[in-house]
């Protein structure tokens, strides 16, 4: 009989958001799939796991999976982590989920921490609908998606570095408009976690008015205004015959 895969999340910044069961089915798998060792095993060690750590990453997943579907074939559980967040969304996780899905290995995926949930609901933008665009190209295809995600008449979110947040901003300020709402978070969770919310050239000041530290979540506010008419309730007799 085959294993189970769990997609097991992490905490994106304090350690206390690891919930119980997470910690459970980390404790009982055979072996857990990890981005970074070192980093992971700071995480297992404060909650007393220990379970063999094997590394899996953008740069080996392609000829590691396949080692793991025979695993799970032969019947072992095994949980994936990465540093920080829900495996697969943004992070290593995609191939194998896909390989099992073909092998029809039973996969779970836990609840639990994402950046870019918490950032949506503290931005105060719109999000009855929203695409969510992970990070964009770093170079190639870059305008390409932004000109995309411009026509999309949704709330947009997007990750990006430090490094990169700069002409992240000026580029959105090209391709939205001067007056677009935005929300930038950062710190999730942490302890200077911080949220600045205005339009795309407050916070292209706010931005370069300071070093900014820690992965960032944008929520673009590109979502069509509701009518008057859209924004009232549905009467009471609406549906009476």
């Amino acid at each position: 009989m085959n294993g189970t895969l769990f997609f097991v999340p992490t905490p994106i910044g304090n350690l206390e958001d690891m919930t119980f069961r997470a910690i459970k089915v980390l404790k009982e798998v055979e072996y857990i799939l990890c981005e970074d060792t070192r980093t992971s095993g700071v995480l297992l060690k404060h909650y007393e796991i220990s379970k063999p750590l094997k590394s899996y990453h953008l740069h080996n997943e392609h000829h590691s999976t396949q080692k793991v579907i025979e695993d799970l074939k032969n019947g072992q559980n095994i949980a994936i982590i990465t540093d920080a967040g829900t495996p697969g969304i943004s992070d290593p996780g995609y191939l194998l989920a896909k390989a099992c899905a073909d092998e029809k290995i039973e996969m779970i995926c836990l609840p639990g921490a994402t950046a870019f949930v918490p950032a949506l609901v503290v931005s105060g933008l719109p999000n009855h609908d929203f695409y969510f665009a992970g990070f964009l190209p770093t170079k190639k295809g870059r305008q390409t998606k932004l000109k995309q995600l411009a026509a999309e008449k949704k709330t947009i979110v997007l990750y990006e570095s430090p490094h990169k947040i700069n002409t992240t901003l000026e580029q959105i300020k090209e391709f939205f408009g001067g007056e677009t709402k935005i929300s930038l978070s950062r710190e999730i969770s942490k302890k200077f976690e911080e949220t600045k919310r205005g339009t795309i050239g407050e916070l292209i000041e706010f931005s370069k008015s300071k070093t900014l530290k820690g992965e960032i979540v944008l929520v673009i506010n590109n979502a069509e205004a509701k009518t008057d008419e859209e924004e009232k309730p549905l009467s009471k007799n609406k549906y009476k015959n």
